[in-house]
């Protein structure tokens, strides 16, 4: 089984440059792309066995990161139309 990559960069490769820009920017969308980041890797880690933990936790980090990357993509594409 081939496990994806969910890393925002390979999620949204069209806006690499504004997702730099507001890491960089704006603190709130910091502090979600870490979240973000982080419950990323947490659910590569239990998909590639390198920690175990329960289907219904695994299935709650991927509900929280695809929230996550939805209020990560809603910034960007605000900012995108303020730009």
């Amino acid at each position: 089984m081939t496990i994806e990559k969910h890393d925002l960069h390979h999620e949204f490769p069209e806006y690499k440059d504004e997702i730099h820009h507001l890491k960089m920017n704006d603190a709130h969308f910091a502090r979600l792309f870490k979240e973000y980041h982080e419950c990323d890797h947490e659910v590569h880690r239990i998909e590639t066995g390198a920690e175990n933990t329960s289907d219904d936790y695994l299935e709650s980090l991927k509900k929280q990161r695809l929230h996550l990357k939805d209020q990560l993509f809603s910034i960007i594409k605000k900012s995108q139309t303020v730009a």
